[in-house]
């Protein structure tokens, strides 16, 4: 008997032997789309690099994502899949971080689970980066703070740039649809109904997704929100420094922007790539840098049928998802974004009288927001406030005008290093609060202090995210109660602490609103960036 346990007990070192450390132990889901094993981070599951989609290689650039075909065996997803492709950086910012190798071959997404055998509510998160650049593996967003909560995280990645957003006619042609351009919100969709197919097998429940993002992250919501390839897939929205602007159409100039086949029509010539084959060919990379280096503007397409009209049409129709929605912006927003913002005039009196000369009859109602004694503020606060608090307020009034439960926040959050650095709450500044991730910033981030204030910050919003996520209702444990917008336009301000406030800079929506309408009227003026200072001059009431 001794001889016999002896023996067994070899052979169980000799089995501990060759397997790799923590496999034993390492969790494993059996998903419709096939089996992976992930890793522990603490308590909670993590699943990482897993495909969504077919890699879009070769001749599926520049095609809908397709579908991935279950694998056999046990996927090993212990590690992030490579980042998209996107253009090689040539500056540092506080944004920066080491992606590692990027890839054309990126479509994947990562899982944070409380527990595979729940039936938990589900975050999608939406990266930011202007369409152009970021990862679903940035530590900004890591999802195991959430996922503590009771809250299945699921992070993505869609591609960028010109391989994620090119229109051209030859795509148009080559397509049943007879439309091009918007692969990376495509790539987002197919994501969004891979959650539908198999998030269940990870704890998830597929009847209660909330999709979130911030800054392009925020914009891909709205497309979403418009999209009607999009519906039914979500039920609740997060929209964090999200801007509702003017978007290219794909065969007509309108709103100051050419033809969205006519921009790419350009660029290939610029590139000398006379066919859709010789695109093809180009190493991606490449072709990534050169497109960013010829101007190509990366946005979403006007199509008629993935986004049928302009964002603001679709809202003011009702034609938007008719969910409930968390939207907000930062006080700071153009404090690391200034090149958004027009150059300071040399006097008071020509800042006055260019408003006077661009905005006319509203000129009054701009300078008592943006007056001329403080130029360089006023500057920042038009185009925060022309981008992200419009955009802001628009979505939850028209939600709420839906019937919709409509959530609004400013987040007016300082400390230390950001305020004496000039950045005050700045453009992305509440991420690592409300994904509890203040020790896990980029490198060249503003250094968040440790200290109970900040971490009794960031658990506030913690809660109120996923809060909002589980049942539609943003609270949080020992913290104020969050208010709906409705009739008294209510917001929490995120400040040193939460505070529940109502009526956000009156005035500010509805100049921003008739200045967007009157442009929209005359149809050849875009709606983004160039206001203020930057406007073009504004037609008169109708």
């Amino acid at each position: 008997m001794i001889r016999t346990i002896s023996m067994f007990a070899a052979a169980l070192s000799l089995i501990a032997a060759v397997t790799p450390a923590g496999a034993q132990t390492r969790p494993v889901v059996n998903a419709p789309a096939g089996g992976v094993r992930g890793a522990l981070e603490g308590d909670i599951q993590a699943f990482k690099g897993i495909p969504y989609a077919l890699p879009p290689l070769g001749d599926r650039r520049w095609r809908p994502p397709a579908p991935a075909a279950p694998w056999e065996g046990v996927r090993d997803a212990a590690r992030y899949g490579a980042a998209c492709i996107q253009p090689t950086p040539y500056v540092q910012s506080i944004y920066s971080a080491d992606l590692g190798a990027t890839s054309e071959d990126c479509l994947t997404l990562n899982v944070w689970t409380p527990s595979a055998s729940g039936k938990a509510p589900v975050m999608v998160w939406i990266h930011g980066g202007a369409l152009v650049t970021g990862s679903s593996k940035e530590t900004l967003y890591d999802g195991a703070r959430l996922a503590r909560e009771g809250v299945v995280v699921v992070t993505i990645n869609y591609r960028l740039g010109v391989l994620g957003w090119l229109a051209h006619p030859d795509l148009s042609a080559e397509s049943p649809a007879g439309v091009s351009g918007n692969y990376g919100l495509m790539d987002q969709v197919a994501a969004l109904e891979w959650v539908k197919r198999n998030i269940g097998a990870f704890g998830g429940d597929r009847e209660n997704v909330t999709i979130a993002g911030e800054s392009a992250g925020g914009l891909s919501v709205l497309y979403l929100m418009a999209s009607p390839i999009a519906r039914d897939l979500f039920d609740r929205a997060i929209a964090q420094s999200a801007y509702m602007i003017s978007t290219p159409e794909l065969k007509t100039q309108r709103h100051g922007a050419p033809a969205a086949e006519v921009a790419g029509a350009t660029l290939t010539r610029t590139l000398q790539a006379p066919s859709l084959r010789a695109m093809r060919s180009l190493d991606p990379q490449t072709l990534t840098d050169q497109a960013a280096l010829a101007g190509f503007a990366t946005f979403g397409v006007v199509d008629g049928k993935i986004l049928p009209r302009q964002i603001v049409d679709a809202f003011d129709r009702g034609e938007q998802a008719l969910v409930p929605v968390l939207a907000g912006f930062n006080s700071g927003e153009i404090r690391s974004l200034r090149m958004l913002a027009p150059p300071t005039p040399g006097t008071a009196s020509s800042y006055e009288q260019t408003i006077r000369e661009r905005y006319g009859d509203l000129a009054d109602a701009f300078l008592r927001l943006y007056p001329a004694s403080d130029m360089g503020e006023s500057i920042l606060a038009n185009s925060r406030d022309a981008l992200y608090g419009w955009t802001s307020e628009r979505l939850a009034r028209s939600q709420t005008a839906a019937g919709q439960p409509a959530y609004l926040y400013l987040f007016d959050h300082g400390y230390p290093a950001a305020d004496s650095a000039g950045l005050h709450a700045f453009h992305a500044a509440e991420l690592p609060f409300m994904f509890g991730a203040l020790d896990r910033t980029p490198p060249l981030w503003p250094a968040i202090p440790s200290t109970g204030a900040e971490t009794a910050l960031s658990d506030a919003m913690v809660g109120y995210w996923t809060s909002f996520v589980r049942d539609g209702r943003p609270r949080a444990a020992g913290a104020p109660d969050w208010s709906s917008y409705g009739e008294t336009r209510a917001f929490m301000a995120f400040r040193q602490t939460p505070s529940p406030e109502t009526h956000l800079s009156p005035g500010m929506f509805e100049l921003h609103e008739e200045t967007v309408q009157r442009r929209r009227a005359a149809g050849d003026q875009a709606w983004n960036w160039n206001t203020g200072l930057a406007s073009p001059p504004l037609a008169a009431a109708r």
